[in-house]
């Protein structure tokens, strides 16, 4: 789902690029109000345990594989703001030093995985946590975890279809169909990540820290 250079016209990438630095400078601002000292050192841990986990691919039908976005386990942890920010900077460490995604591209791949598949899907997981605080919590983080795959690769069809790549309806047969499994892979391991948490710490877990 990372986009490589050249794949997207500029009058894509630029707005793209354009929402992603409105999008950190705001989260940046109520990240610095919202959170307490002992968020900030969660934040770090937090990127460094989703970057590990983009590492592992799991396969798919058809020789394709998939790896956790952790977008929904971001915004569990830490909310939608700094669950953004966490995973933009994971985005940014694999552009930079890794070259997985493009630089120009780079506006774009923060809007499809860190604004729409982490801060996005956060409504979700706050309103499940109303109904229940354990299950709603793990119920919701996994949905979450589903959609944000999903609505991430459709936002990814949607922009390479703009830059006139392939028509739409392919584009979104191609990505929705195999990122929906991968969805289902993104689901389990949030529900059972987040159900853990809330089992040995669930002072981690958004909502349950006092």
């Amino acid at each position: 789902m990372h986009i490589p250079d050249g794949f997207l016209d500029a009058k894509v990438w630029v707005p793209a690029w354009a929402i992603a630095c409105g999008a950190t400078a705001v989260c940046s601002r109520k990240s610095g109000r919202a959170l307490g000292e002992r968020k900030i050192p969660l934040m770090g841990v937090t990127a460094a345990f989703v970057f590990a986990a983009q590492m592992l691919n799991f396969p798919i039908a058809g020789g394709t594989s998939g790896h956790l976005l952790g977008g929904a386990v971001a915004a569990t942890l830490l909310g939608p703001c700094a669950g953004f920010l966490v995973i933009t900077v994971v985005l940014g460490v694999q552009c930079f030093v890794f070259q997985d995604g493009g630089l120009t591209t780079l506006g774009a791949n923060i809007v499809n995985m860190a604004l729409a598949g982490t801060a996005g899907v956060y409504p979700i997981i706050f309103l499940s946590a109303r109904i229940s605080k354990r299950t709603g919590i793990v119920l919701g983080a996994a949905i979450a975890g589903w959609v944000s795959v999903v609505g991430a690769s459709l936002l990814c069809a949607l922009e390479l279809a703009l830059s006139r790549k392939a028509p739409l309806a392919a584009l979104v047969y191609a990505m929705a169909g195999v990122h929906s499994v991968i969805g289902i892979g993104e689901a389990v391991i949030t529900g059972f990540f987040v159900s853990f948490l809330l089992r040995v710490r669930p002072d981690l877990v958004l909502g349950n820290d006092g």
